[in-house]
């Protein structure tokens, strides 16, 4: 391959790893507990259904995003946004319609992303975020998300409920979890893949209990907003978050 071929084989699908890459993670993993509640219950889908119509949005997302050549924010987002809301649904759906529970749920759905991470390896050497730059690293690292994000939906039904703390309690583990990562990562040499893979498993979990915050009844410790205006105010934080990231770097990511 000629210079130019060897750069574009280096691009990368996925946006930079910034703090703002994290603050609109947790945005898009809220907005999936809001709006996966909004269909599922507020609209009386149910769990099965609302999981069928999130799932077909998803995939076919997933079919634009890895046919795309090049990083594209705004469909990268949505594709996000997806699979946080056909995580909630399914996850909802296997502890609560076919009785598994969430510690059951939880348990299945975390050997999911371990055996979706060590297949990953296996195949490809990496499970960094910086070498998805072709379709093959691309399913892995959807298939990874797509797991890890129905997992954080069961561990923050677990932490809330199962284990008391409640939402406001829950917005506090897996706050304190995410800043000990943070702790890790500024001043350890522990690998910056396994750090990555850990926060971005642990803000799923932060976003379900925030958005059960806001959307659940004030006797059961939450807010009781509309599940459908939270969920357009989040979007639209999400928005504005996408718009700021790409008026600090318009250029796709570079494997260093």
């Amino acid at each position: 391959m000629n210079q130019q071929q060897n750069i574009a084989a280096h691009i990368s699908k996925v946006p930079q790893i910034t703090a703002l890459f994290w603050v609109t993670k947790i945005f898009a993993t809220t907005f999936g507990e809001t709006g996966g509640d909004a269909v599922s219950m507020s609209l009386n889908l149910g769990y099965l259904i609302s999981t069928f119509i999130f799932a077909a949005v998803f995939i076919t997302l997933l079919f634009f995003q890895i046919s795309a050549k090049t990083y594209r924010p705004y469909l990268y987002w949505l594709t996000i946004i997806a699979s946080t809301t056909v995580g909630t649904t399914l996850a909802d759906f296997v502890d609560r319609s076919l009785g598994i529970g969430y510690v059951g749920g939880s348990s299945i759905l975390l050997g999911l992303v371990c055996l979706s991470l060590l297949s990953w390896y296996k195949v490809e050497g990496s499970i960094s975020p910086h070498t998805v730059n072709y379709p093959r690293a691309e399913i892995f690292y959807w298939i990874t998300i797509t797991f890890s994000q129905t997992l954080g939906t069961a561990l923050g039904d677990w932490s809330a409920d199962t284990m008391g703390l409640g939402y406001s309690g829950g917005i506090i583990l897996f706050v304190g979890l995410i800043l000990l990562i943070l702790v890790l990562y500024l001043y350890t040499h522990v690998s910056r893949t396994l750090l990555f893979w850990s926060a971005f498993v642990l803000t799923r979990p932060l976003g379900a209990v925030v958005g059960d915050f806001l959307d659940k009844p004030i006797a059961s410790g939450g807010l009781d907003l509309s599940r459908f205006t939270a969920s357009a105010v989040i979007f639209i934080a999400i928005l504005l978050c996408i718009y700021l990231s790409n008026s600090v770097t318009s250029k796709p990511v570079l494997k260093k």
